[in-house]
């Protein structure tokens, strides 16, 4: 019963957060009240400003932060154990990931959807503004990278999965039309999108995966599998991320979300059911604390909190609440809801995976066997409890010669959720070749998602920092989307020894740079309170914590593995971003005394726009 018992109460715990700090943090801190008129109104533009129906938006809001994110990262930190994953999760989404992803929110609903970025040029000075979008570009850049690639990767592993990814495109680009232009109800092209993209699932699974292993050259460097998937990937990126948000990221994301809440009832029924029945035992199949970890591991203080990333706190969430998310909402209300609320849900989320990578994979391993035809059979092997799990996280344990942090790559991680949460599955009845193909394309959405979301922020921000330095033909959308995606490509294909293997290298480069960046987007968040003398200890906490963690993480690997490795891309990086990071901090040392109790101007209007309606004006002093 303990995987169970920790599902609920972990459940529990983030719905009384959810009714108690949140709605503190919404009504008392921030007064949010739904007379205040919205940047989605005010600046309606039908391509990024949309007033939208908090459903919509909540659907495309949670599957642009959650992503792989907080997959892949509890993924990798149950190498340590379960328990420090699961108190990590629990208590940073409820203190400090939904602090600050309703702090953006909240900032640039009242600064006319401006970014966090752009706020920081008013609210603590025009420099840091510069520094804070330099490190926006520099995270995006990073986040293009790992979240092409693990979708590249997903692809890979489980061919199972791509017909449905792809089908999933044409289907949102049909109900965004439907809706928007026809004016059409959500109910029944909500019911033909899923019935589509799981009929997809089932022909991927049984009639036609789609496998580029055999196609591509076998013994080829850049043309495998990976690599080019990526490429694909992020050319996709390019289209979606110029398209109005009501022709696809809107709908796709609705899509997504419904289809997420489908598989994660599934999978909490199948944890109840498992549970139960004694199938599933959390304390048994894997340690809650782990003894035996191989010297090359990095250590659980600091890497623990960044490794986890998205599933505690993100920064990239600030980038989606200030950059797409704000644009949307229809009333100041919704914030809550969508903010604080996203983030708890996606915290859950990481609940399920912990449980997933723990008590689901001791259910059994998880085998894949091609046969002649190209379709997959799927088994599960003997091994099961701990013996299962060390299978997939090589702890040192029984003398284990391929044990080794160095030696494990992020297809193994990603295969522990989908292969725990297939056994979860198989308890409520599914076949678990079809659990299997359901948690992969899961994951493969979800990472979709992110991918294009992240490339328009890109584009936003690269517009924003070429405006600055009075390069207007930078700033050009197609040509910042361009090179938003040249970059985010360059960086996935060539960091890592091998051509698109850069997987568990650039996951501690994400995790820290993410979480820098939520420190910093904590810190504007504390001027923005501090100008209203209102209290400060709400997000005084979360943004120490958020600013140390990251840059101990990324000081431990510049010198014990970036510098003694040689590896340019990694050094460039971390010593940048480390150096932004403190650069703003001392810049914000230096204002803070001038700008207590002292409002700052109010924002200006985008370029063509009428002049700022009153009722906004004032709405901004709240």
């Amino acid at each position: 019963m303990s995987t169970l018992i920790v599902a609920v109460a972990s459940m529990l715990g983030f719905l009384v957060a959810y009714h108690t700090y949140g709605r503190w943090l919404a009504r008392k801190l921030f007064a949010l009240t739904d007379d205040a008129v919205m940047p989605s109104e005010e600046l309606r533009d039908d391509v990024d400003y949309v007033p939208t129906r908090r459903s919509i938006v909540f659907g495309h809001h949670f599957t642009s932060i959650a992503g792989t994110g907080p997959i892949v990262g509890p993924a990798l930190a149950v190498f340590w154990g379960w328990l420090p994953a699961l108190l990590w999760v629990v208590f940073g989404s409820i203190l400090i990931g939904g602090v600050h992803d309703l702090s953006a929110l909240v900032i640039s609903i009242r600064n006319k959807g401006q970014s966090i970025g752009q706020a920081a040029g008013r609210l603590v000075s025009p420099r840091a503004k510069i520094l804070f979008l330099t490190v926006l570009a520099m995270a995006l850049s990073v986040v293009l990278a790992i979240f092409g690639l693990v979708i590249a990767v997903i692809f890979a592993l489980y061919p199972e999965s791509v017909l449905s990814v792809w089908i999933a495109m044409p289907v949102a680009v049909m109900i965004g039309w439907w809706v928007y232009r026809r004016g059409g109800g959500l109910l029944m092209p909500s019911l033909i999108g899923l019935t589509l993209l799981y009929i997809a699932v089932y022909v991927g699974a049984y009639v036609m995966p789609l496998d580029l292993a055999g196609i591509l050259p076998a013994e080829s460097k850049y043309l495998n599998p990976v690599v080019v998937w990526t490429v694909i990937l992020l050319a996709y990126a390019y289209v979606a991320s110029v398209l109005p948000v009501w022709l696809l990221l809107q709908p796709r994301d609705y899509i997504n979300s419904l289809q997420l809440f489908l598989a994660l009832a599934l999978i909490v029924v199948g944890v109840g059911v498992a549970s139960m029945t004694g199938a599933a035992d959390l304390t048994q199949s894997a340690p809650a604390i782990a003894k035996q970890i191989p010297a090359d591991a990095p250590p659980i203080l600091p890497f623990l909190f960044i490794t986890i990333a998205c599933g505690a706190c993100s920064g990239f969430h600030c980038l989606v609440s200030s950059g797409t998310t704000s644009k949307q909402l229809e009333k100041a209300g919704d914030a809550q809801a969508v903010g604080y609320g996203g983030m708890l849900l996606e915290g859950m989320l990481a609940v399920i995976v912990i449980l997933a990578c723990c008590a689901g994979v001791g259910m059994g391993k998880v085998t894949r066997t091609v046969g002649e035809d190209g379709i997959a059979s799927f088994s599960r092997q003997a091994a099961t409890g701990q013996q299962a799990w060390r299978d997939y996280y090589r702890t040192g344990a029984d003398g284990d010669p391929n044990a080794g942090w160095k030696k494990q790559d992020l297809s193994k991680k990603l295969a522990a959720f989908i292969d725990g949460g297939a056994n979860f599955l198989t308890a409520v009845g599914l076949p678990l070749k079809l659990g299997v193909a359901l948690m992969a394309t899961l994951v493969a959405c979800f990472a979709a998602t992110t991918l294009d979301t992240a490339t328009r922020l890109q584009r936003y921000v690269i517009s924003e920092l070429a405006l600055s330095a009075r390069a207007p033909v930078l700033a050009n959308k197609y040509v910042a989307t361009a090179i938003a995606v040249v970059v985010g490509l360059s960086i996935a294909v060539f960091a890592g020894d091998q051509p698109g293997k850069g997987g568990l290298i650039l996951w501690p480069l994400f995790g820290a740079t993410n979480q820098l960046l939520a420190g910093l987007a904590l810190m504007v968040a504390l001027f923005y309170l501090s100008r209203r003398s209102k209290p400060l200890a709400a997000i005084l906490f979360p943004m120490i914590v958020m600013m140390l963690m990251p840059a101990w993480a990324i000081t431990y690997d510049l010198y014990w593995n970036w510098i003694p490795s040689g590896s340019t891309v990694l050094i460039l990086f971390g010593v940048v971003i480390l150096g932004l990071q403190v650069w703003m901090a001392v810049e914000g040392v230096l204002l803070w005394r001038r700008c207590r109790g002292v409002l700052e101007p109010p924002p200006e209007m985008p370029a063509g726009r009428a002049a700022p309606l009153r009722e906004n004006v004032a709405v901004a002093q709240n």
